[in-house]
């Protein structure tokens, strides 16, 4: 029987977010959910000198009281491009694979997105080939309050909830970081700060990060 899932859209998710693109068949990404600020859906964490660092997108404030994450629109304000990537930059500028991975990468922070959506899905399908990852991830047509035979991570996966509570599956397999000299190792960062420092080998590190109770 094929394992699916239903996530929500992440920018630049948290290792255990991709977790799920590696264990599952199938993954649902959610576009028909009302947005909601303060989680995963417009924030990274990356390591910095002085322990994790959140970086956030601003969005636009729709007219509608509730906006679907489909039609969320990100904002240019606060300069947030140039701003993220300068924390990318002091981040991981020393780490192993930064330099392999800079200007592709970059070329998302110069290109003005008109959605949050859209985004989030070309960064994570760019990781996804770097990690040499194929996952069959499926956006979602409606909006499905219980939906049946697919397990629900939509809010699950969330900066405010401990993953050690949430999700008894995800065992964080420590790898090397920049800074783990200051700060010791900080587990379930973005995704970013797996493929920066481990760089292909990135999906070892998911593999040995999901314990499969079957």
């Amino acid at each position: 029987m094929e394992k699916e899932i239903l996530l929500s859209s992440a920018y630049l998710a948290p290792v255990e977010y991709y977790t799920k693109l590696y264990a599952y068949d199938k993954v649902y990404v959610e576009r028909f959910d009302h947005y909601a600020k303060q989680t995963y859906r417009n924030r990274c964490v990356i390591a910095s000198a002085a322990g994790p660092l959140a970086l956030t997108i601003p969005t636009e404030k729709s007219d509608e009281q509730k906006c679907l994450m489909k039609d969320v629109r990100i904002s240019d304000h606060g300069n947030w491009r140039h701003v993220h990537w300068n924390a990318f930059v002091a981040g991981y500028k020393h780490s192993p694979f930064f330099d392999y991975y800079a200007d592709e990468f970059q070329e998302f922070y110069k290109r003005r997105y008109t959605f949050l959506y859209d985004f989030n899905a070309d960064l994570c399908r760019w990781i996804c080939r770097q990690l040499d990852m194929q996952p069959c991830i499926v956006p979602t047509d409606d909006f499905c309050v219980s939906p049946e035979g697919v397990e629900d991570f939509r809010e699950r996966i969330h900066p405010k909830k401990p993953f050690e509570a949430n999700d008894p599956r995800f065992v964080p397999k420590p790898y090397y970081q920049v800074f783990d000299a200051q700060t010791g190792f900080l587990p379930n960062l973005s995704i970013i700060d797996l493929l920066f420092n481990m760089g292909p080998e990135g999906l070892l590190v998911l593999k040995e990060s999901f314990y499969n109770e079957e």
